[in-house]
């Protein structure tokens, strides 16, 4: 059984940073693919990014593209969501999503990770 854990969020200025941490545990020896999505009042919960575990390739949303970067450590099992120039338009609660597989198509849809963190509030002022 995979289990995710989220860190970090809170509270921060726009045009500041934020660094969100996502470990899971229970992986396969090949690790699991992860995913962030985050939901907002009035929104439905939309897709960030994504990492395909076996080739380490991120994916983007296009409204975080060039400011969020995802990173990893093998180690730890671990992925990063660096989010960078925040806008009161990244406010929302953040969900950190874990695949069984390492391996993921698109990265980008909530069928495709199994296992979820609770959500972390994150909210950005001007």
């Amino acid at each position: 059984q995979v289990q995710v854990v989220v860190s970090g969020g809170g509270s921060a200025k726009a045009g500041s940073s934020m660094r969100l941490s996502c470990v899971a545990s229970g992986c396969p020896s090949n690790g699991c693919a992860r995913g962030w999505f985050r939901t907002s009042p009035g929104k439905r919960r939309e897709w960030v990014a994504g990492m395909n575990w076996s080739s380490g390739a991120t994916y983007y949303d296009i409204s975080v593209k060039g400011r969020f970067t995802m990173s990893r450590d093998n180690v730890k099992n671990a992925v990063y969501l660096q989010m960078n120039s925040l806008t009161p338009d990244d406010s929302g609660v953040y969900f950190c999503a874990a695949s069984g597989r390492a391996y993921c198509r698109d990265c980008m849809e909530s069928w495709e990770f199994e296992y979820w963190a609770q959500g972390i509030q994150v909210t950005v002022s001007t």
